[in-house]
């Protein structure tokens, strides 16, 4: 067997045993085992729900819930800068969704909506074929020698 090393056991204090509650009354936690007496938190399963207010009528009850909410038909788009293209694409190539996809701008899984901002400068001739596209993007694109083209089933489904 193993000598006592203590480097290897556990700092004083660390491991505290358990209170053993209803194990008679010179123990110190019998008869009612430390949850005092009677009423709702002393009957096993004695415990409110989250929100309860004591019988009064919860504030999620009192609150009402009505209305459009336009969250599940809400579109994310998936913003890329003129300067990231710059850095990641030739000249000449074309910037479509599966190219993103291949460079790791987007990801497989999402297939979300792009959309080409404007920061930054651009020199490279690029054909830009994405979902949206910013006024000072599509200018500094085509400045460049490059053109745009706007995916028509995302036009659609905005109107």
């Amino acid at each position: 067997m193993a000598e006592y090393n203590p480097i290897l056991s556990a700092p004083q204090g660390a491991n505290v045993k358990p209170k053993r509650v209803g194990r008679g009354s010179s123990s110190g936690l019998g008869t009612t085992a430390g949850k005092g007496n009677k009423g709702q938190q002393s009957r096993s399963g004695g415990k409110t729900y989250i929100g309860f207010e004591g019988g009064q009528m919860p504030l999620y009850r009192r609150i009402a819930h009505k209305g459009f909410s336009n969250y599940p038909f809400k579109k994310e788009y998936v913003c890329i800068n003129v300067e990231q293209l710059e850095a990641k694409f030739n000249d000449g190539a074309t910037v479509n969704k599966e190219a993103l996809i291949e460079k790791g701008f987007i990801s497989k899984k999402t297939a979300s909506l792009v959309k080409v901002l404007g920061n930054g400068d651009i020199k490279k001739k690029l054909n830009v074929v994405v979902d949206k596209v910013s006024e000072s993007a599509k200018a500094k694109i085509e400045k460049a020698g490059g053109s745009v083209k706007i995916i028509e089933a995302a036009k659609e489904s905005d109107k």
